[in-house]
């Protein structure tokens, strides 16, 4: 089996752990190795090495940055099969997927790798008599990255190219369930020509996050997961001071109106709803079905759904296991909830006959889902979609807005009219009009409203690039130097 450690200042941490997590491959429910778990002393020494280099690294050209970036995206192109297969070892999704999210993260690579266009400042000329202003944007320092299990290179890859690019360094805290991707990429990143410190990766649990919270050289969190740990993340960060972006939980609907394409918005349901096995914050797991047209669409959806195929991610499977046994028991659990409640089981995903003890849960389908329900009010983070029956547009978009969540959502229509309403009058962060995923591209910024962020910037853009800058304003007078610096009778004061 092996052993996961840590990454800190260009090379594999040779400490002894006190304390060591199991990594398991969802799809045979074996352990495949064990990571180490940082105290506080690794924590420090991680600060220690991202400190040193930030003196060097916040000094470094443009050009060069840039240069570290497009070797790393030849590098990440290159691996890209590899790093896949490290997610789906670990992390469970089928191949296919993982390779979609390194893409996605390569997107933000090649965003960074135009740093030195986004750090422009402004110039006003004589805004008072042989005065000018300008600004410019510097880096904030050592900043931190924890990131969710469910995408392990692509969410680190949501921060870290823009930090790195603007001139910090980096800490980042994975999920430990899966360790071994960024553990990669943090080679790569050295390949490419990073300089030691600016990059650091230490593992562990609430002991190495706690530490990364508080820990006066932390200029920044970046953090993504379950709302109540965002809260937490957020709520702790800004009480020491720094600057905090917290992406929470989810609980994305999917609007069908009367006079959409049903075909369309079926496929689109079972790829936003099944997709990663719903392990993902911007997974389809609600559809409000506008009347007349649940009957025909839950039908359509049923029969995609038990056509997908669930098994081992390496195979040609269609979605993979859960990430945990544990995990995979929560989630049915709300299956069992949701028929305790009343809702209508269409699509039993706990039936699913499978060989081996992998975490395993099939495709879940409800119909009669009640908006009480434990089932609609909850992030379930897993395989199962409800479905809820409204009489109009307005009952549609009222449920959206009175959601605790407010991450992502979607409406299928041919209406071109009420899809332009309803991007006016929704109060989620990302809009989908026929297209149940609205994630944007590297160039826009990612997030949420209500508990689905916590902070005031979203993730990549130039949301990002602020974020990961601090603004500063010089206002500039020179004395003309043909007379040694003798004022020629400007006034001083004007």
């Amino acid at each position: 089996m092996k052993t996961v450690s840590h990454w800190i200042n260009g090379s594999l941490s040779t400490d002894k752990p006190s304390q060591v997590g199991e990594i398991f491959n969802p799809a045979t429910g074996k352990i495949s190795g064990t990571v180490n778990f940082a105290d506080l002393a690794t924590v420090n020494t991680a600060v220690q090495a991202a400190t040193t280099a930030f003196d060097t690294w916040r000094h470094s050209s443009l050009t060069k940055r840039t240069q570290v970036l497009f070797a790393f995206r030849e590098l990440v192109n290159k691996n890209k099969e590899k790093i896949a297969e490290l997610i789906t070892a670990e992390h469970g999704k089928v191949l296919s997927d993982a390779q979609g999210e390194v893409t996605r993260g390569l997107e933000v690579v090649e965003f960074a790798c135009g740093i030195p266009h986004l750090l422009k400042g402004g110039f006003s000329e004589e805004v008072s008599t042989g005065v000018d202003v300008y600004s410019i944007r510097q880096p904030l320092g050592p900043v931190a990255i924890i990131s969710p299990f469910n995408f392990p290179a692509m969410v680190p890859m949501w921060f870290f190219p823009i930090a790195i690019a603007c001139g910090n360094t980096v800490i980042v805290k994975p999920s430990e369930k899966d360790p071994s991707t960024i553990m990669f990429i943090a080679n790569l990143l050295k390949e490419a020509g990073l300089p030691d410190g600016v990059f650091n990766v230490v593992h562990g649990d609430k002991v190495a996050v706690d530490a990364l919270l508080t820990h006066p050289g932390i200029k920044s969190i970046s953090f993504v997961g379950s709302t109540s740990i965002a809260k937490y993340v957020y709520e702790n960060g800004t009480k020491a001071g720094k600057r905090v972006q917290a992406l929470g939980g989810a609980k994305n609907h999917m609007i069908v109106l009367p006079d959409a394409d049903l075909e369309l918005a079926a496929d689109a349901a079972i790829n936003a709803g099944f997709g990663s096995a719903g392990e993902r914050c911007m997974a389809i797991s609600a559809i409000i079905a506008v009347e007349p047209i649940a009957d025909q669409l839950i039908e359509k959806i049923k029969v995609r759904a038990l056509k997908i195929k669930t098994g081992d991610g390496t195979t040609n499977a269609d979605m993979g296991p859960l990430v945990t046994k544990v995990h995979r028991d929560k989630v049915a659990s709300y299956i069992d909830a949701g028929e305790k409640d009343g809702a209508k089981v269409v699509v039993d995903g706990r039936n699913v006959d499978m060989a081996g003890e992998g975490f395993w849960l099939g495709p879940t389908l409800f119909d009669h889902v009640k908006p009480e329900m434990s089932i609609y009010l909850e992030e379930i983070f897993g395989p199962v979609l409800s479905v809820i029956r409204v009489k109009t547009y307005d009952e549609a978009l009222k449920l959206v807005n009175n959601h605790q969540y407010g991450n992502g959502t979607a409406i299928f229509t041919n209406d071109g009219g009420a899809a332009r309403r309803f991007q006016n009058e929704v109060e989620v962060g990302m809009v989908g009009i026929n297209v149940p995923i609205p994630v944007p591209m590297a160039y826009f910024s990612f997030g949420g409203w209500k508990n689905s962020l916590f902070g005031d910037s979203h993730a990549h853009g130039t949301e990002g690039v602020h974020f990961f800058t601090r603004g500063k304003v010089v206002t500039s007078r020179w004395l003309d130097p043909s007379h040694g610096g003798i004022n020629l009778g400007f006034p001083q004061n004007t």
